[in-house]
């Protein structure tokens, strides 16, 4: 992989991994919630999940879709409803640190399926691999790209989940921590649902 291709694949992944979307929200959330420890198994499974997403994708999985649109369509849905549902949870959480089922954690191996229901990181690893991949050297750069991607979706995931925790203090007033978690919950719904809706 060429320099100049580097440089174009590290800043339009560097833009997608630290601009609003699902899984940052998902990261402010917790953070402020539940804190900074508890929110790395979503910050794991969100680096790992897109990984293996841009891989898969690479290997020729996104012509299947293009096969059978139907099946992209039902994943649509089904992130919208499971979107919907951990929406709900943020928005029924009342405390930090607390436990329970509205405080419940996304894991590792959640985080990592919800990437292939996510869709900021579909168009962002269709984007990746076909304008940001050289196609006389595929499988290297291909394997640059996906490592790329790894380490600047930890960053950026982490980074929100930081935040979460800078601002949990000013958050300690329960009807800050109410608007604050409705609030997520909104975003985090309104952040997919255009997608849903669209074509």
């Amino acid at each position: 992989m060429s320099w100049s291709l580097f440089a174009g694949l590290f800043v339009f992944s560097f833009v997608a991994a630290f601009t609003p979307g699902p899984n940052n929200l998902i990261a402010l959330a917790s953070g402020a919630n539940r804190g900074f420890r508890k929110t790395l198994p979503h910050v794991g499974g969100v680096a790992l999940g897109f990984a293996v997403m841009i891989g898969l994708i690479g290997a020729g999985l996104g012509s299947l879709f293009g096969l059978y649109p139907r099946l992209y369509l039902i994943l649509r849905y089904l992130a919208f409803a499971y979107l919907v549902y951990l929406a709900w949870h943020i928005a029924r959480s009342e405390g930090i640190g607390e436990s329970g089922a509205t405080g419940r954690e996304v894991s590792v191996l959640g985080s990592a399926a919800f990437q292939w229901v996510n869709p900021k990181a579909w168009i962002a690893a269709v984007t990746v691999v076909s304008t940001f991949t050289d196609p006389a050297r595929f499988a290297t750069s291909l394997a640059v790209a996906a490592l790329t991607n790894v380490g600047l979706a930890a960053c950026a995931v982490s980074s929100w989940a930081l935040f979460g925790t800078v601002v949990k203090t000013w958050l300690a007033k329960p009807v800050r921590m109410k608007a604050f978690n409705w609030s997520m919950a909104i975003l985090l719904v309104a952040s997919v649902a255009p997608s849903l809706f669209h074509g």
